[in-house]
């Protein structure tokens, strides 16, 4: 990826968690202070790379303090692009034999305390695009709209770019130079250029 111009610069790693209580139980291998070692590798080797993640909360034995210490790892962070889901107990699984001692309703709350403050940091990321020029691809087009992403989005999960169809034109399927005008959380919109 640092030599070649013909590779996103995009990676996606699961991490799944940073408590290194939950890491263990999850028999994940790795420990906070690993993760952050790699990420700050990952970091120095391909300077501007987007990393995005998933992280699991809700997995038996999980405590607010083990959420405190993933949102400080996420702050800290600075994801480009990051999910959460929450644990379901299912059969053929590790964790099957572990008790499901989070209630539900505390497993979406947790995964909302998570993504609120992604959200803040993605919104950050995004208004730092507008101005700026960038190569999309677009996928489809959907009411009003052609949608794309950027190389740091991948299809489906991440952000899009929109166009206004009823003032541009793009084919599906080809990349165009596009000037971000506009950005949320987690859409970019812009303006093709000639």
């Amino acid at each position: 990826m640092q030599e070649r111009d013909n590779i996103c610069n995009y990676l996606d790693i699961p991490l799944q968690h940073a408590s290194d209580k939950v890491l263990k139980s999850m028999r994940r291998q790795i420990t906070r202070k690993e993760t952050e070692e790699l990420l700050d590798s990952i970091r120095q080797k391909v300077p501007g790379i987007a990393i995005r993640t998933t992280m699991l909360v809700g997995f038996p034995g999980e405590t607010k303090e083990d959420i405190a210490e993933l949102v400080d790892f996420v702050e800290k962070q600075q994801f480009d692009r990051l999910g959460v889901f929450t644990y379901s107990h299912e059969e053929n699984t590790l964790g099957f034999e572990l008790e499901d001692d989070v209630p539900q309703e505390e497993k979406e709350r947790r995964a909302e305390e998570v993504m609120a403050v992604q959200e803040e940091i993605s919104f950050r990321k995004n208004q730092e695009k507008v101005g700026k020029d960038f190569i999309v691809l677009f996928d489809r087009k959907e009411g009003d709209f052609f949608i794309g992403r950027i190389e740091f989005d991948s299809p489906e999960v991440d952000n899009e770019v929109l166009v206004d169809a009823r003032e541009h034109f793009v084919r599906i399927g080809d990349f165009a130079n596009v000037t971000i005008t506009k950005a949320t959380e987690f859409d970019l919109y812009g303006t093709p250029k000639p």
